[in-house]
């Protein structure tokens, strides 16, 4: 499969399929940020999810996928340091922050330093209509946050402070896109890339979680 996928590259087809998989996973993400904002402690869903991914991950990497080439290493360093930042600040947004307003913030940043990191670290060039494609994807996102924070009334208080970590948040999604692909084509085998990324990405959460929660009195969440 890795074979099929590396001959999509550069194709009509591969357009279309990246493009799918891109919408498809711009969903998940949706799914997957609700599904650590919900009623559960940010931090402790996401150092659920984590654990789980990473349970998942482990038979695919150590039995399925080739091994990693010993340059990929210090790859994967930058990779978990990159994410454990983005996860930090996600989780601080989260905290602080009404679901409907902090969300969307998070994913508007994320597109426009995405195309500037794209443009820096492969030489890729966008036109006046990509860009104003851009522009107005950053309009309507924003706009629905603008939106919802009118009408919300949960954590107004801590408001200002969340939605200064979303664009903390957001420029760390664009960081991490942007490395991850870099990455991904670092690696003769794409999915060696992925099976070992998300080996080692979710170890961070759950041990850092863990001393988080032993330092708090019982009962109280994680600030």
């Amino acid at each position: 499969m890795s074979a099929w996928l590396v001959s999509l590259e550069g194709t009509a087809a591969g357009g279309h399929i990246a493009m799918a998989l891109a919408l498809l996973a711009a969903f998940l993400h949706a799914l997957f940020g609700a599904l650590q904002k919900g009623r559960h402690d940010p931090w402790l869903s996401r150092a659920a999810i984590d654990a789980s991914y990473t349970a998942i991950a482990a038979p695919f990497a150590f039995l399925v996928v080739p091994w990693p080439e010993p340059h990929m290493w210090p790859i994967f360093a930058g990779a978990m340091v990159i994410h454990a930042g983005y996860k930090f600040a996600q989780a601080m947004t989260y905290s602080r922050g009404a679901y409907a307003v902090v969300y969307p913030v998070v994913r508007g940043t994320g597109p426009f330093f995405a195309v500037i990191g794209a443009g820096l670290l492969f030489g890729e060039r966008f036109t006046a209509g990509q860009w104003i494609g851009v522009a107005v994807l950053m309009s309507g996102i924003f706009g629905l946050a603008i939106y919802n924070l009118r009408t919300v009334t949960v954590d107004r208080d801590t408001m200002i402070p969340a939605l200064a970590w979303a664009v903390l948040t957001g420029a760390f999604v664009a960081l991490y896109t942007t490395y991850d692909a870099y990455g991904i084509r670092a690696t003769a085998d794409p999915f060696t890339f992925l099976a070992w990324f998300f080996l080692i990405d979710g170890l961070f959460m759950p041990v850092y979680t863990w001393r988080r929660w032993r330092r708090l009195p019982p009962g109280q969440p994680c600030p």
